[in-house]
């Protein structure tokens, strides 16, 4: 491959999906993936959102999501497109299922801000799902993540870009760096 992959995570309303697309329009060429898209826009019959029942069908499709997504990265990486990718990953056995499925290297930022932000922020746009998955929150404060964590709280839109950017070097993922 010779584009970059970027993942964007952090709990739902924190704005991961907003800084993802705009990070990726800083790239000459690049693309924005965001599992909520490929969910609910791909699938028009039949969708069960993430933590909807029955749950063994809600956490099939999100497998197939993320399945696709990495499928979609590879390929504009290895046509040269610096590829983006917004996702609520909290947990290092996903991030492990990312790594190993990509089998490039990847850069890693989470995202993160106080409950009070993220409400404000869920309530600036038209889908409203930070209270339903604020629970998540004690998952991102015990997970000692790898790459880079930005508390976004007090940042802009323009902020917290600017950040990403000086600190792309820090959100190589170890595991994914390739040999010298």
């Amino acid at each position: 491959m010779t584009g970059s992959v970027t993942l964007v995570s952090g709990l739902p309303g924190v704005g991961k999906t907003t800084v993802a697309r705009t990070l990726a329009s800083t790239f000459q060429r690049g693309v924005h993936l965001d599992t909520d898209d490929i969910g609910e826009s791909f699938i028009v019959s039949g969708l069960v959102l993430p933590g909807d029942d029955p749950g063994d069908e809600s956490e099939r499709q999100l497998a197939l999501r993320r399945h696709n997504i990495m499928a979609l990265a590879r390929n504009f990486a290895a046509a040269d497109f610096d590829v983006v990718i917004s996702d609520v990953v909290l947990w290092p056995g996903l991030l492990d299922a990312y790594l190993a499925d990509l089998a490039t290297e990847l850069r890693f930022f989470l995202l993160t801000a106080s409950p009070e932000v993220i409400s404000a922020r869920d309530a600036g746009r038209h889908k409203h799902v930070a209270d339903l998955w604020s629970h998540l929150r004690a998952d991102q404060d015990a997970w000692d993540s790898p790459g880079l964590r930005l508390d976004t709280s007090d940042w802009s839109l323009d902020e917290t870009v600017t950040a990403i950017r000086q600190g792309w070097s820090d959100a190589l993922h170890p595991a994914a760096r390739r040999p010298a």
